[in-house]
């Protein structure tokens, strides 16, 4: 059994989301939403961040993290708001010694959903039926718990073409 963390980055709300793997089950273990106060200063904003996740990852003790790559939208402050935010979500769990994957929206829809173009809605849909009994209460959550699931796929896949390598 391996535990994962998922990493949906923002600003405003950072999702997060851990998972139980062992082989082909995936256990909801406890998901959520850390939130900052938009009348602060970015700076501020960003170390309770990284605080939070930090608390986090002591907390739960993921062995691995993944984190959702950034779209650029057409307001600039705000993509770069969101870097800022994602550079925090990469940094934390590094720095606390974990590896980190990155994967795009599409790859995470894909991987859940089974198709890129899925709705925020959709991709609830299937967290709540690929984890039974998750209470997710936000998008953002909902979110990072399909990076963490995306990410138990891709490395299932690894361990499985590692495998078959070896064997050859």
């Amino acid at each position: 059994m391996i535990r994962l963390m998922g990493i949906d980055p923002g600003l405003r709300f950072m999702g997060w989301g851990i998972i139980d793997v062992d082989g082909n089950h995936l256990k909801h273990v406890a998901s959520g939403v850390i939130g900052t106060d938009g009348s602060e200063s970015v700076p501020l904003r960003l170390c309770e961040l990284h605080g939070a996740l930090k608390k986090l990852i002591r907390e739960y003790a993921p062995a691995e993290a993944a984190v959702e790559e950034t779209y650029v939208n057409r307001n600039g402050s705000s993509t770069l708001k969101l870097g800022y935010a994602r550079g925090v979500a990469l940094l934390t769990p590094a720095y606390e010694g974990l590896p980190v994957a990155e994967y795009g929206a599409m790859t995470v829809k894909k991987s859940v959903v089974g198709t890129g173009s899925a709705s925020k809605e959709q991709v609830t849909m299937m967290v709540k039926r690929l984890l039974p009994g998750a209470e997710i209460r936000k998008a953002d959550a909902s979110d990072a718990l399909a990076v963490a699931i995306c990410h138990a796929h891709h490395r299932a896949s690894a361990a499985h073409v590692v495998a078959g390598k070896r064997m050859a």
